[in-house]
Order: structure tokens, then C-alpha cells, then sequence
């Protein structure tokens, strides 16, 4: 079976690059000493550390008209598609805060953490949105349509609504999702829901590529176009800011269309690499990864930021905190491999149990 009519494996190797990249940001952050994190090497792991949100968010974007187009092809409604994919993104809302309470809970955190806005309170109604514009536009056109004017308008508005008087009147917990509050915001909605919708576009454009041949010139569109749009964004960035509010590391459109570029190109740059001889026969760490990426985000967090790690925080040069990267990566993929073998024995048993009930009623 082609991978056109299947899973697409090389989002999994995409999702497990995010894992790595999320791994390494958040350690190089937590265990390196004072005096390594005012070097510029250190500098650049955080800015390529920067990369690994708005990939799961973009990611997470693709999933949506992939998900949603399967569960018509199988036989349900544009409706229930639409509110099966929107479910999953409030159950996500929904684990966001199961999260933060088991933080609090292990780690002893300030009673203000159980409302601190993190990727997943983002990702979730990111999401249920996108779906619900999914399911209300009925043709792929007005879809693409949709998406692609609405990436833009994030990009273009995120600087005025961030710095908007009438946000400052909002609680903090409500005014944390749509402009930076210290101690609660770790991501608000503008400009990161941009890079979902960003992420349907794409989705859009692989699930009207049914054939390999289609698939292939989609993937080498997005390598070329991404980059293009990567360095095209990289020169505005030297023109004089459009917007007086405009921030170039958190709300610039430059910053945000070169993020979006670079994302795009590598999608493109993933199917060319699965595409090498054996590529996708061989198994692949990064697949394994990425298939099992909410619970590797679930687990690893506590574990670097936390309690169980606490005499490594801030203690390690810069060489040993890159060790202890390859060291902690290498135990999270033995993690998820446990994972995957413990959910499969707990199935077997379920299906072998029901089997066994079946016999006995007949």
C-alpha cells in the first residue's frame, strides 16, 4: 500500500524532529551554568530550540483536513467528521490543565501555575477552530481560501491586538490566551494559532494529492516555495517596521512568515529524505517518536524542569548539557518504545478477554 492511501510516514518523522527539537530546548535551558548561556552558541541552540512549537502546531494543523477527509472517506458526515476532529482538540484544552495539575502536584508549584498558558492550551481550541472552518466550508477552494487568508491576517494584526489598550481590562487569566502576562503566558493565541491555520493549508494541499505523482510535485512545491518564502521574509526584515507596536522576535510578520517558510520547506525536505533508497522500509527512531509525541511532551517536561532533576539545573557546561541531550533523547525513545509495547500487551489482553467471554456466552 503506497503511503498516498495510508498513514503519511514522513509527518511522523516530522513530529519526531519536533520532539528532538522540544527535548533540546527545553534541557540546553534547564541544565547549562550561568556563564555557557552568555555565549553565542548557547544563543543559537535556543533560537533553533525556538523551532519546535510552531512545528507541532503546524503539524497539528496538517492533521486536521487529513483527519477529518478519513472519516468521510470511511462513511461519516461532513458533520460528525468536523466534530470527532473538533473533540479531539477540547480533549487536548482539556489534558492542558490535567498537565499543569500534575506539575503542581510533583514539583510543589505556585498556585498561579494551574492557569499558566502553555502549547497545549493553545494547540487544543487551535484545533476545534480550525475543524469547525473546515466543516463550515464546504469545497477545498473556499478551504484553502479560508486558511491561507486567515495565516495572513494573524501575521498582519498580531502586532496591534497584542498591544491593544482594552486587553489590560480582561482578567488575567482570560487576557494570558491573547497578550503575554508574566508568570501565566508561556504561549498566547496570536501570532501561534497562525501557524495551524498554516498547517490546514498544507493539509489541504496533500489530501488532494491521491496519487504518488501528485504527491511528489505537491512535497517539492512546498521545499521550493517554503524557502522562498523563508528568504523573501529574511529580507523584508531589514525594511523599516510597518506596525509601531511590532516586536521582530515575538510579533513581527517578518519573523513569523520566515518561521512559516522554513516549516513549509521542511515537510517538503521530510518526503524527499523518506524517499531515499530504503527510506521508508527501514525503521526509523524519529517516526517512533513522533508517533507517540504527546506523551513524550507529557513526561519529559517534569523530568527536566523538575524535582527528580533538580541537582543537574543550571549546573553542567555546555559540553555536558549536549551529552546529557543524546543521553536523555536515547532514554525518551526507550520510553516510548515501553510505551507502545505496554499499550499493544494491554490490548491483546482486552481483545483475548473479550474473545474469551464471547466463547462462554455462545
Amino acid at each position: 500500500m503506497s503511503q498516498t492511501r495510508s498513514r503519511r510516514l514522513y509527518l511522523d518523522w516530522l513530529r519526531g524532529l519536533a520532539v528532538l527539537i522540544m527535548i533540546e530546548a527545553h534541557l540546553i535551558d534547564s541544565w547549562t551554568r550561568a556563564p555557557d548561556r552568555q555565549t553565542r552558541e548557547f544563543a543559537y541552540a535556543m533560537i533553533l530550540g525556538g523551532f519546535g512549537a510552531p512545528l507541532f502546531l503546524f503539524l497539528a494543523g496538517v492533521a486536521v483536513p487529513l483527519s477529518a477527509a478519513a472519516k468521510v472517506a470511511r462513511g461519516s458526515s461532513i458533520a460528525v467528521a468536523t466534530k470527532a476532529v473538533a473533540r479531539r482538540g477540547l480533549e487536548i484544552f482539556g489534558l492542558a490543565f490535567l498537565f499543569r495539575l500534575q506539575s503542581w502536584l510533583v514539583s510543589w508549584g505556585p498556585n498561579r501555575g494551574l492557569i499558566k498558558v502553555d502549547i497545549l492550551n493553545i494547540m487544543g481550541p487551535s484545533i476545534a477552530l480550525t475543524a469547525g472552518i473546515w466543516g463550515l466550508s464546504r469545497t477545498t477552494r473556499t478551504r484553502l481560501i479560508v486558511f491561507s487568508a486567515l495565516t495572513v491576517a494573524v501575521a498582519l494584526f498580531t502586532p496591534g491586538v497584542r498591544a491593544w489598550p482594552a486587553l489590560m481590562a480582561l482578567p488575567d487569566p482570560i487576557r494570558a490566551y491573547v497578550a503575554p502576562v508574566p508568570d501565566l503566558s508561556n504561549f498566547v493565541l496570536l501570532p501561534w494559532i497562525g501557524f495551524v491555520f498554516a498547517g490546514a493549508v498544507v493539509g489541504l494541499v496533500l489530501d488532494d494529492a491521491r496519487t504518488a505523482d501528485r504527491e511528489r510535485r505537491a512535497n517539492l512545491a512546498f521545499f521550493a516555495g517554503g524557502l522562498a518564502l523563508a528568504f523573501a521574509a529574511h529580507r523584508a526584515s531589514y525594511a523599516p517596521a510597518v506596525f509601531p507596536h511590532s516586536n521582530y522576535w515575538t510579533t513581527s510578520a517578518s519573523f513569523f512568515l520566515l518561521r512559516l517558510g522554513i516549516l513549509v520547506a521542511v515537510v517538503g525536505g521530510a518526503w524527499l529524505w523518506e524517499q531515499r533508497r530504503g527510506g521508508i522500509e527501514k525503521r526509523s527512531p524519529l517516526r517512533q517518536l513522533g508517533r507517540t509525541s504527546l506523551f513524550i511532551y507529557w513526561i519529559h517536561v517534569e523530568m527536566v524542569y523538575g524535582l527528580i532533576s533538580l541537582p543537574l539545573h543550571r549546573s553542567l557546561s555546555w559540553l555536558q548539557s549536549w551529552l546529557g541531550f543524546v543521553l536523555f533523547s536515547c532514554f525518551m525513545l526507550l520510553c516510548s518504545i515501553a510505551k507502545d509495547r505496554l499499550v499493544t500487551r494491554w490490548k491483546d489482553r482486552r481483545q483475548g478477554a473479550r474473545i474469551d467471554y464471547d466463547a462462554a456466552s455462545a
